[in-house]
């Protein structure tokens, strides 16, 4: 046998010393920006900083600090350190400036996560709404006056197939992410593992699949405090049904003995989108009709039927309303800063 060599494998691409200082054909420069103002205030997570590397890419686009020239981006708990040109330089401060600025650390913003049935609301509400861009297929938004929201909101309370999947009461802090789910486990059995030493022989890989909605909402108020900038990320994963498939599990004592394993047929909505508003109004996404963020259990007495198997649908809606400054920072829920699906429109 031939002897593995220990350390580390010998590269393969050629390497060379770099220089002692770095380069600035582009007109770039260091600067570190004092962030510990915003960071030193956030306790809901051990990154602050990282929302705000997130969000100077959303302003610059993740290209511009991955191309020919170069540059730096990095923070700790206390400072921002950027090398890049005077242009970008600027694009990087008027976004710490919206973090630092103490005249926003406790301003607050209310989300509220419903669904329809029927998408027939909208044709009683259309007076009320005032339509905004929207880049995802499928998806509508609209603005609206307060109080119109609010009148909007008691009349779909009134509906038999109006619910609501967030807290009423539910805040998010100026600059932080806050995220909201609700799933449960579902369990099937997705194959088959033999045992010889144990009856029947076989025993079943049994796993789960976690089915319901993930929303995740990072809003940004502006310096003057007038418009509003928020990142909108919305997960929706429901099992329709899980197809069941006969296997042959041989073993000495039963020959012909057989078993079923089970397919999953998934239904997946996936949002990413930037919005921005007007911050005395308040601002409603349209998903459109997607898997039911949170699908109720299956009635029995309808699953031989060829009707009512079909997995359920609704119009899911998202309001998002700027609620001024509270007295204390709102505890949020910051999901993970290192997530590896994140992606970037443009300047998304």
């Amino acid at each position: 046998m031939r002897e593995i060599a220990n350390g580390p494998r010998p590269g393969i691409a050629q390497v060379k010393q770099g220089i002692d200082s770095l380069p600035n054909a582009d007109g770039q420069v260091w600067r570190e920006y004092d962030i510990s103002p915003y960071t030193l205030r956030v306790t809901a997570t051990n990154t602050p900083e990282q929302a705000i590397i997130d969000w100077i890419l959303r302003e610059t686009g993740y290209e511009a600090w991955h191309s020919s020239i170069v540059t730096v981006l990095g923070a700790d708990e206390r400072t921002l350190r950027v090398y890049h040109t005077p242009q970008m330089h600027a694009a990087v401060a008027d976004v710490v400036d919206r973090f630092v600025n103490t005249q926003t650390e406790s301003h607050a913003f209310g989300m509220r996560v419903v669904t329809i049935d029927n998408v027939n609301w909208r044709s009683r509400a259309r007076r009320l709404l005032q339509p905004v861009p929207a880049q995802s297929p499928g998806v509508q938004a609209w603005l609206l006056q307060k109080e119109d929201a609010a009148l909007l909101l008691a009349e779909l309370r009134r509906r038999t197939d109006f619910r609501e999947h967030s807290s009423p009461h539910l805040l998010v802090s100026h600059g932080q992410s806050t995220s909201i789910s609700t799933t449960r486990a579902r369990s099937y059995v997705r194959d088959i593992s033999l045992r010889p030493d144990a009856w029947p022989g076989f025993e079943g890989d049994t796993t789960q699949i976690d089915e319901g909605f993930t929303l995740e909402l990072s809003p940004l108020i502006s310096l003057d405090g007038q418009s509003i900038d928020a990142v909108l990320k919305l997960n929706v994963d429901q099992v329709e049904k899980l197809l069941p498939v006969t296997v042959e599990v041989p073993t000495t004592i039963a020959p012909r003995q057989r078993t079923k394993v089970e397919v999953p047929q998934m239904s997946q909505f996936r949002l990413q989108e930037r919005f921005r508003w007007p911050a005395d109004r308040v601002l409603l996404v349209g998903v459109g009709v997607v898997p039911t963020p949170v699908p109720g259990e299956p009635n029995p007495l309808l699953l031989g039927l060829p009707l009512g198997n079909s997995p359920p649908r609704a119009d899911l809606l998202v309001f998002i309303e700027s609620k001024g400054k509270t007295g204390q920072a709102p505890t949020v829920t910051r999901v993970g800063a290192n997530d590896s699906s994140k992606t970037y429109r443009g300047r998304y």
